[in-house]
């Protein structure tokens, strides 16, 4: 029987939160008081790159991160040495109400509602074609976006997979003054411990086994560009030091050499964890962490941004098809607002291509529903098997050119990525006038 003790939480009313106001009421820090006009989420810990900076030894480096929402006050425990509590009852994600005290350590902490602020009128900020959504969420990552690119600080990229983490990376690279060069992506989640040195900095010949030329890394690649380190929180903490030494000297050498290479990049690093709770718990370096969020650009879930399904879906059907509308699929946007999309915007391209191709609508359910034609006035309607091989086409072509450019032309590191077989691959290709 479990003995441990339990708290009642009493129902109360939970509504917007207009401006957050966090006062310490208990533990060394008491009286201090943190309210910003315009943030939408407030850090507490006892490192010094927090919004609220507490001294008190029980509470962690990177404690909790508070967020006010449209239901009330978000708490999201930062996997923290001494949990955050709320009337006794340990929390790791909750939506909670202004006026709830939680507690940290030894210190008390009072999460209250400032009341209204007047903030300067937000205008909207010239978009990258692929960032689409009418949500203030998206909204505001382009407004980030704009701002950050005209600066070369380091930028950390937070959403969950499939949130578009590239997509805003390339547009930051693409409004940035390193247009001209190249963005060069290192994908960290997918590369063996003992292959991403060479990756990243290159190496010599003859300095491992296998390594019969010289290679030239991704910093070399990109000079006078942008790196994206994507999934940055897999990498290991033993190439962690290495990375730390080219942003604080610029300048790097290849595996197996003596030589330094200068380096003029800007990094941008891309995650779906909160490196926070990764320092926390000892899987990355707290100083690596400073470097790499000098800024932050958190994209929003798409199950918070329902209002982005429909121009998303449109955004998606034109690039398949070079039709800038919905077509069938409006009659399914019903359907599309109402799924959960735990795979994000990622899973709603899938679904849209699938859809297109097929004819139906599959969310994941018993059956896949037809998709109603919607044909558009004053033009004529194509026959079914026309309208699918022309869309399978349009895909077929859009995914070989990303998937050829993503491999560096390399058809048989192309099929193995596409996992299809070296001459079908090929023979796709050719149909689609992409090799000789």
């Amino acid at each position: 029987m479990d003995d441990s003790p339990r708290t009642r939480l009493q129902p109360r009313p939970v509504r917007m939160v207009h401006r957050l106001r966090i006062t310490v009421e208990a533990g060394p820090d008491a009286g201090a008081q943190h309210a910003p006009d315009d943030a939408a989420s407030i850090a507490i810990g006892t490192s010094e790159d927090n919004a609220i900076v507490l001294t008190d030894p029980t509470v962690s480096r990177y404690h909790l991160e508070l967020r006010r929402t449209a239901s009330g006050v978000q708490v999201a425990d930062l996997g923290s040495r001494n949990g955050t509590w709320v009337g006794g009852m340990r929390v790791e994600r909750a939506i909670v109400p202004a006026g709830t005290r939680l507690k940290l350590g030894d210190t008390t902490i009072a999460v209250e509602d400032a009341g209204s602020s007047v903030a300067p009128p937000q205008t909207e900020a010239p978009r990258h074609a692929d960032l689409v959504g009418d949500s203030e969420g998206i909204r505001e990552v382009a407004r980030l976006v704009h701002k950050l690119a005209r600066v070369d600080s380091s930028v950390l990229i937070q959403g969950e997979t499939g949130t578009g983490k590239e997509v805003v990376a390339r547009a930051l690279h693409e409004a940035s003054p390193r247009r001209g060069g190249e963005l060069v992506v290192v994908d960290c989640g997918s590369m063996p411990a003992t292959l991403i040195a060479s990756i990243l900095f290159g190496h010599e010949k003859g300095s491992f086994t296998g390594a019969d030329q010289r290679r030239v890394g991704a910093f070399e690649r990109a000079q006078g560009g942008t790196v994206l380190l994507d999934e940055i929180g897999e990498l290991p903490l033993e190439v962690q030091p290495a990375l730390l030494g080219v942003l604080e000297r610029r300048a790097f050498s290849r595996v197996g050499g003596a030589q330094p290479i200068a380096v003029d990049v800007r990094i941008l690093a891309a995650t779906h964890r909160d490196l926070r709770a990764e320092v926390n718990a000892g899987r990355f370096r707290a100083d690596l962490y400073y470097r790499l969020a000098v800024a932050k650009i958190l994209i929003p879930p798409l199950r918070e941004r329902p209002e982005d399904i429909a121009p998303l879906a449109a955004h998606f059907v034109e690039k398949l098809t070079g039709v800038a509308e919905l077509g069938p699929l409006a009659s399914a946007l019903e359907a599309l607002r109402a799924h959960p999309w735990s795979g994000n915007v990622r899973e709603l391209r899938n679904v849209v291509e699938a859809a297109i191709v097929m004819g139906e609508l599959d969310l994941g359910g018993e059956r896949a529903a037809p998709l109603a034609a919607a044909p558009s006035p004053g033009r004529d309607v194509a026959a079914y098997r026309d309208a699918r091989a022309a869309a399978l086409s349009a895909f077929e072509a859009a995914y070989l050119k990303d998937l050829i450019a993503r491999t560096d032309g390399n058809a048989s590191e192309a099929a193995r990525v596409a996992r299809m077989d070296r001459p079908y691959l090929l023979t796709l290709l050719r149909k689609h006038g992409l090799r000789s």
